[in-house]
């Protein structure tokens, strides 16, 4: 009997990518889904494709799904300014600008109409609820609503035929905790990619809330970040 297939998210972001390394450390044949939604840079993408083929997918699946269309995001109109230099306090606040709507209901929709063809009954998303910008759908509530969506919206679910399952094992970690575990995982963090608005080469900005969120789980991990320090 083969390996358990898992579709798992993969954006080549930090927590994405420790994410794939705990489902294959679970044992899953992985099935990587990366979706390009019109995000201002292609940095994020290539890094995508670094950590996939570390992984070793069994096939790694790159989506246009074109949000830009709709706007609404920093990420996906170059007109809306990424927030930079913002304290913890600012990034606990109001939904900040980078928010893309629906992004995270769309991605899981379309790994999951995946999942469904593959025969997979599980799906991984590396969403965090502790150390993120504030995000409605990271939030655990979301993901089991979602869940419970997915049973009664597909062929399988309605069949009492699926046990389908969203993994989200990253969603009650601080960003520290996340990097201790790829760490242990040996995960290559110098692979990914966090910056929401990179410079010209690629390098990130290091003022960005990702970028500083991201500064800030090395610091309490204990570790240099290899992005950082090349």
């Amino acid at each position: 009997m083969g390996l358990k297939k898992a579709v798992v998210l993969v954006s080549g972001g930090l927590d994405s990518t420790t994410c794939l390394a705990i489902a294959k450390y679970q044992g899953f044949e992985l099935y990587g889904l990366t979706l390009h939604y019109g995000q201002r840079h292609l940095a994020e993408l290539q890094a995508a494709r670094r950590v996939a083929k570390a992984y070793g997918v069994q096939k790694h699946l790159e989506l246009k799904v074109p949000l830009t269309a709709f706007g609404g995001s920093a990420l996906t109109d170059k007109k809306i300014k990424v927030p930079k230099s913002r304290s913890l306090q600012e990034m606990s606040g109001a939904i900040p600008p980078t928010y893309v709507p629906a992004r995270n209901t769309v991605f899981l929709s379309l790994g999951l109409a995946w999942a469904e063809v593959l025969g997979a009954e599980d799906l991984f998303i590396g969403v965090n609820a502790l150390d993120y910008s504030g995000y409605p759908d990271c939030r655990p509530e979301f993901v089991r609503a979602f869940e419970k969506l997915a049973k009664l919206a597909t062929q399988k679910g309605v069949e009492g035929k699926w046990r389908f399952k969203i993994h989200t094992p990253l969603i009650r970690m601080s960003k520290a905790e996340i990097i201790r575990t790829g760490r242990k995982l040996k995960v290559n963090y110098g692979l990914t990619h966090s910056c929401y608005d990179p410079l010209p080469k690629g390098r990130p900005c290091g003022r960005c809330d990702s970028c500083l969120l991201r500064a800030k789980g090395f610091q309490e991990a204990g570790w240099r970040d290899p992005l950082v320090h090349k």
